[in-house]
């Protein structure tokens, strides 16, 4: 879709021509209204998007700040939501944050609805801005619509368009191959990985990390299998790895709950932890300190990452200056799942 566009502000007669509707229409999807065909949303909505356009209640909204909502936006199945200890330490970040202000919190899962629902939801007015965590390369129309609602992301965007995003993030990539040259110093040789889905961020750049970590060891870098983030999904994907029959006496698991499930299947296989194969996470949460034996992990304040991402928007918000990018500190946390280093040839 392409129009020429009149100076100013886009207006709704401009949106409706874009989108090759009617005026009602477009008022019918910035409200909500479910009297609407899906193929008509998304059209609207397309032309909201890529012009940029604020529908008057939003804009309204953000003038007087008169709903004093901030959206908290998590486009994951609710199980997986309510499973994960990383999302309950985000979401009491941001609600913790947000008590000390006059914003409301309200939380949407978004892969529960449909994406015209949730964008005509964000756009129609109901919230100031909105936080996204944990979205996928294909969520990348969420960075579109910051045009129109103010945004911040819970992790680094993937997209050249979404270069522009307001985000909180950890140095993933340098906290994994920290991570893994830990594993490296230990003596370590074969070492394997588990890792995140390459849609995601900290999928992605968990894995770039340990590559590097093990490319600039001089080490063989093919022992990776793909999980999902969860336990169930690291189990399989180490019974994967030592199907192959090669030999492996580490593993990096991209999350704690992947390095959970890991163990699982290495006690099923007869392997100790760390005796036969040592074993680190990343998270910091309470499947690493909970395990036996816990889990070496990379801890990162989740809690901290919630609040902060609630305070830069909030500053977006009220106007006050902000850093486009804020990086969160991580720590290694060394436990009993990785042997100790081994004693020099001499001393031994």
């Amino acid at each position: 879709m392409t129009q020429e566009l009149t100076p100013g502000a886009p207006t709704l007669e401009q949106v409706a021509a874009l989108a090759g509707v009617s005026r009602s229409t477009v008022s019918r999807v910035v409200n909500n209204s479910p009297h609407v065909t899906e193929e008509a949303a998304s059209a609207v909505l397309q032309a909201i998007e890529e012009l940029g356009y604020v529908p008057n209640r939003a804009a309204r909204s953000l003038a007087s700040r008169k709903t004093q909502v901030i959206a908290l936006v998590v486009p994951e199945s609710i199980a997986k939501v309510f499973a994960d200890p990383f999302f309950a330490s985000v979401v009491q970040g941001v609600a913790l944050h947000l008590a000390e202000t006059d914003y409301t919190l309200n939380m949407v899962i978004a892969s529960e609805t449909s994406p015209e629902k949730t964008r005509r939801y964000l756009l129609g007015g109901n919230v100031d801005g909105a936080l996204v965590v944990s979205h996928h390369s294909g969520d990348h129309s969420y960075a579109r619509l910051s045009r129109s609602l103010p945004m911040v992301f819970g992790g680094r965007p993937m997209h050249a368009e979404e270069q522009d995003s307001f985000y909180v993030d950890s140095d993933n990539v340098t906290s994994a191959r920290d991570a893994t040259r830990h594993l490296v110093r230990i003596g370590c040789r074969s070492i394997a990985t588990i890792y995140g889905p390459q849609d995601m961020p900290p999928g992605f750049d968990r894995l770039a990390g340990w590559r590097s970590a093990l490319q600039e060891a001089g080490l063989d870098d093919s022992l990776a299998e793909a999980g999902d983030f969860t336990p169930a999904s690291g189990a399989e994907a180490m019974r994967r790895l030592l199907d192959r029959g090669e030999p492996i006496d580490a593993v990096f698991a991209a999350n704690d709950q992947m390095a959970v499930g890991a163990l699982s299947t290495l006690r099923e296989r007869g392997l100790a932890v760390p005796g036969d194969v040592s074993l680190v996470g990343f998270d910091g949460d309470s499947f690493s300190a909970t395990s036996e034996p816990p889990l070496t992990t990379v801890a990162q304040p989740a809690t901290e990452l919630g609040a902060t991402m609630a305070r830069v928007l909030v500053d977006l918000l009220e106007g006050r200056p902000v850093e486009r990018v804020t990086i969160m500190p991580t720590r290694l946390l060394v436990r009993a799942s990785t042997r100790p280093p081994q004693a020099p040839e001499e001393e031994r």
